[in-house]
């Protein structure tokens, strides 16, 4: 061998060779086949419907109260109780 790596460069995926292969799914907002330019959506106007109500908080995902525990403070606590390490000792 003459040192040299043969390295076979990867397939670059192109807009064109996407949109080829594209599958026209339905629009999330209207329903209708999406459009590649604008994938999932169909139009520019749905993927800014989508957009807006993302920023006006209609998506929100709602929390729980905020006083629980949730990252098992108390439970920490207790273990360390038990194991003779509680606070201020």
């Amino acid at each position: 061998m003459s040192g040299k790596v043969r390295r076979d460069k990867p397939a670059r995926i192109t807009d064109k060779s996407a949109a080829a292969t594209h599958q026209a799914r339905p629009c999330p907002m209207c329903k209708t086949p999406s459009v590649f330019a604008y994938r999932p959506f169909c139009s520019r106007r749905c993927a800014d419907l989508d957009l807006s109500r993302w920023l006006t908080g209609r998506y929100a995902i709602s929390g729980g109260d905020a006083d629980e525990d949730e990252d098992g403070d108390q439970a920490r606590a207790a273990d360390l109780a038990r194991d003779g390490q509680g606070e201020g000792t």
